[in-house]
């Protein structure tokens, strides 16, 4: 029997006739709807036709997570009075509860994009719902952009609603057509906000890493919320770890101390990867008071039966991307305004309820206004594969909200070619199709396919790779899946059903008919496909010779998933062929393990190398053959301790696996080394004769004060013009004592002006030497290019009154004592007779008797020599 009542006490109900008449006209719509106002329940039910008067449709809902999904489906079922699997159904990964006359289905977005990828048209269905839209998956940004295809190309009459209580509205129209913005009222249940920050300041999160001062502060907050406020308390958290901390921290809640005896109150985990008992459990009615700690999940299409208070610790978890050290992680970030906006409006779906803002009302204004859409910021790998699929390699057809990151794909389009699921043009191989339709990431769908071991064992490590293990499973990729074997929680429950669901998908084909699939799509057996076939082969006599048990398989399976998380034990870290190095707790199983195969890392807070969560012990073969599009064996030739150092490497990735010296090394490698050690340790390398570094220095000054045709000769330029001056010499060179051997001078000298001729003028423009009045040839020293010196006896100087010039610049001139030090510098010769020599001729005449110090020296005969000399003379 139709629950009449509770379908009429819905505020949505006043925005059917809106949304009705837009999807009349347009085909399209964005329904902006608060929470609890039953867009999840009553919009499907309405455009299914199982409600009020419209035509019988089916209708797919589409859901960001499985619980939201079931939940969604139960909820539509009760207000019809049947079960699940009539007219409701719903559909999640490794469970369908569907039956002949089911007209609304929920599914997972993940879900819909298999669907649609198997059935571009989804034959038989009426009318797709996008919910919770503000979340921005990426799955669902994918079915949406993949939804207005299918209706603009194939299916115009498909009808389409994108619906969320707070999202970006304008944008969701504009993706969809200009569709029209219908807008429903929320149920009138105010919600008062409490602003509970804490006492004193908390270190921001950094990476999955929350303090755990803030922790404590939220549950004295859960704490202070039941004592002043009726009613079950749901409190949002970032993560399962944080839940169970707050929970422990809650401990006994019976006694509340100062604040009374609020008799038993029962605390509730709810998560992703909670048991259906305690997700039945949180979405049912309770006769007991009850505190449930949640993480994102409980934001949107759920409704916690009895809850008015709500306590907000303000953080969330999105992934994040280190392509730099081809790491996935969570990172634990601020919620956004509209998810805090949802999760207040939990407390409000059935009565006036309050909120507590675990933060200062002046941080507010600082919110980021969404979440970070995942496409921004998640591993595109899947994406990529999807895309391709749907033929558009690069995305750049879909209608999306925000582009992919172009560097984003490109590490993806790398990632589906070393497994042949794609081309080199980005276009999806046969392979690429049968990856896609696995349900799983393409890595692990590619070690699910090329693994040669029993079917059940695969199915257990790419299972328990697919969802995140608990922690206390530890970090042996092996040890984990017998843990999960011998069952005893939730997550086991979980991971045996994903288990039975891959075996199957496994049990269609096998890894020999997929390989031929990927050669076929490519155009031939390229670099990727080859490197599956020597996995393969090579995994079928790892097994042969080992037998199928844990370890080789979980190493195995790990190594296809990961190829370039290989890594071999190199002093007290692992080197992974990415070239990133790992460490491995303490207590670690896999300590001291030559090789093994890294499924999952991060990088803690203060630490340069990422730390292995979940790896398995390999050996070099299975490295090899896993890892065998990165396998390689190249001259590398370098400058390295002084001196050029040649050798045939070979390597997998950043590891290097044999070396061995080189005495032919190719020409062109070698002139490279060369010059880097130029560039490493300078142009001192050559031999510089006193000539050759004159003529650099005269050069220079040219070059500062006429430019061209004289050439630059900095380090900068010589390197970029070597090829001008350094040839042949440099090509016939082999090491460092050969260019020890080159003339700089003559090398340098190529790069005079001799094509115009100018060369010819280098020893007028920039001579060596000048002849002074007393007849000797002075050196001119042009180490300072802006102003040469001329350091001469002053004696030999006098009689000249205009300063000595090159090129047209004055040079410095430096008037020695008869001792050859410096007794004057002047650039005005002239000013200086005048002014200067004065007090020059006061204080050196008496210590130099012998030589001339005539009162007027600009009248005076320039002289090399002594008094005697000249009285001899």
């Amino acid at each position: 029997m139709i629950r009449d009542d509770a379908l009429d006490a819905l505020p949505v109900r006043g925005a059917l006739p809106a949304l009705t008449e837009a999807l009349e006209r347009h085909g399209t719509a964005v329904l902006v709807a608060p929470p609890g106002t039953g867009k999840t329940t009553l919009v499907p039910l309405a455009l299914a036709g199982l409600v009020g008067a419209g035509p019988a449709r089916r209708v797919v809902v589409a859901e960001p997570r499985r619980i939201a999904a079931r939940a969604a489906a139960r909820r539509m079922a009760w207000l019809l009075g049947e079960r699940p699997g009539e007219s409701v159904g719903f559909t999640v990964r490794g469970e369908r509860v569907v039956g002949p006359h089911t007209r609304v289905e929920v599914v997972t977005t993940g879900v819909l994009l298999q669907r649609l990828q198997r059935d571009q048209e989804l034959a038989g269905v009426d009318a797709v719902l996008l919910d919770e839209c503000h979340e921005r998956h990426l799955d669902a940004d994918t079915a949406a952009a993949f939804l207005w295809d299918v209706r603009e190309t194939l299916r115009p009459e498909l009808r389409l609603v994108a619906a969320s209580a707070t999202t970006d509205a304008e944008g969701w129209a504009r993706l969809l057509g200009g569709a029209p913005v219908v807008t429903a009222e929320g149920a009138a249940h105010p919600v008062e906000v409490v602003w509970a920050p804490p006492a004193r300041p908390v270190r921001p999160p950094h990476g999955t890493r929350v303090d755990p001062a803030l922790l404590a502060h939220v549950a004295s907050v859960v704490r202070r919320a039941l004592a002043e406020r009726p009613g079950d308390v749901l409190c949002f958290l970032p993560g399962v770890g944080e839940l169970a901390r707050v929970a422990g921290l809650l401990g006994d809640l019976g006694d509340l101390g100062d604040l009374g005896d609020l008799g038993d109150i029962d605390v509730l985990q709810v998560h992703g990867r909670a048991p259906a008992a305690v997700q039945d459990a949180v979405l049912s009615p309770a006769r007991r008071r009850r505190v449930v700690l949640a993480t994102s999940v409980a934001e949107s299409s759920l409704t916690v039966p009895g809850v008015r208070v709500v306590v907000d610790s303000g953080l969330a978890r999105e992934p994040r991307v280190d392509h730099a050290r081809g790491l996935s992680a969570l990172a634990t970030v601020r919620a956004s305004l509209a998810a805090a906006r949802q999760r207040a409006g939990r407390a409000g779906r059935e009565a006036p309820g309050v909120v507590y803002r675990c933060w200062a009302e002046a941080e507010e204004a600082r919110l980021p206004r969404f979440p970070s859409p995942e496409i921004r910021v998640a591993d595109l790998t899947a994406f990529a594969l999807q895309a391709a699929c749907w033929g558009d390699p690069d995305a750049s057809g879909l209608a999306l909200l925000d582009p992919p990151p172009a560097g984003a794909m490109t590490a993806a389009r790398a990632a589906l070619e070393a497994v042949g699921a794609v081309d080199a043009a980005g276009r999806a191989t046969g392979r690429g199709v049968r990856l896609a339709r696995l349900g799983v990431h393409p890595r692990l769908g590619r070690a699910l396919l090329d693994a040669d071991a029993p079917d059940d064992r695969v199915a257990e490590v790419v299972a328990l790779l697919g969802e995140e293990a608990p922690r206390e499973y530890g970090d042996d990729l092996a040890g984990a899946v017998r843990r999960a074997r011998r069952g005893g929680d939730a997550y086991a429950r979980r991971w045996a059903a994903e288990v039975r669901r891959l075996r199957t998908v496994r049990g269609e084909g096998t890894a020999r008919s997929a390989a031929p699939e990927a050669a076929a799509g490519a155009g031939g057996r390229g670099a990727a496909a080859g490197a599956d076939a020597r996995a393969r082969g090579a995994a079928a006599g790892a097994d042969a010779a080992w037998g199928a048990d844990d370890e080789r398989v979980a190493g195995l399976v790990a190594a296809l998933a990961f190829p370039e998380r290989v890594a071999r034990l190199d002093g007290g870290s692992y080197l992974m062929a990415s070239g990133t190095r790992a460490e491995l707790a303490e207590g670690s199983a896999l300590h001291g393990a030559p090789w093994i195969a890294v499924a999952v890392a991060d990088r803690p807070l203060g630490r340069v190398h990422a730390r292995v969560r979940l790896g398995a012990v390999i050996d070099e073969d299975v490295a090899r053959a896993a890892a065998g599009a990165l396998l390689q064996e190249r001259q590398e030739v370098h400058w390295a301790d002084g001196d050029v150092v040649a050798r045939r490497v070979e390597r997998l990735g950043a590891i290097e696996l044999a070396v061995r010296p080189l005495a032919d090394a190719d020409a062109g490698l070698v002139r490279g080394a060369l010059l880097e050690g130029l560039r490493q340790e300078g142009f001192g390398l050559l031999r510089w004769t006193p000539e050759g570094r004159v003529l650099r220095q005269r050069l220079a000054f040219l070059h500062r004060h006429l430019g061209e045709p004289w050439p630059d000769v900095s380090d900068d330029a010589l390197h970029a013009r070597v090829q001008d001056w350094l040839e042949p010499e440099l090509s016939r060179a082999r090491r460092r004592a050969d260019l020890a051997r080159i003339d700089a001078r003559e090398a340098l000298a190529r790069l005079l002006p001799w094509a115009s001729g100018e060369a010819a003028r280098l020893d007028e423009l920039a001579p060596e030497r000048i002849t002074v009045p007393s007849g000797s040839r002075v050196r001119v020293d042009y180490a300072d290019p802006e102003r040469p010196v001329l350091a001469v006896k002053l004696q030999e100087m006098f009689g000249l009154e205009r300063t000595p010039e090159v090129a047209g610049v004055p040079l410095l001139v430096h008037l020695l004592s008869p001792a050859g030090r410096p007794a004057a510098v002047t650039a005005d010769l002239a000013s200086f007779w005048r002014d200067g020599y004065r007090a020059v001729r006061a204080e050196l005449r008496g210590r130099y008797p012998k030589h001339p110090w005539p009162e007027d020296p600009a009248a005076a005969e320039p002289t090399r020599h002594t008094n005697a000399r000249l009285r001899r003379a």
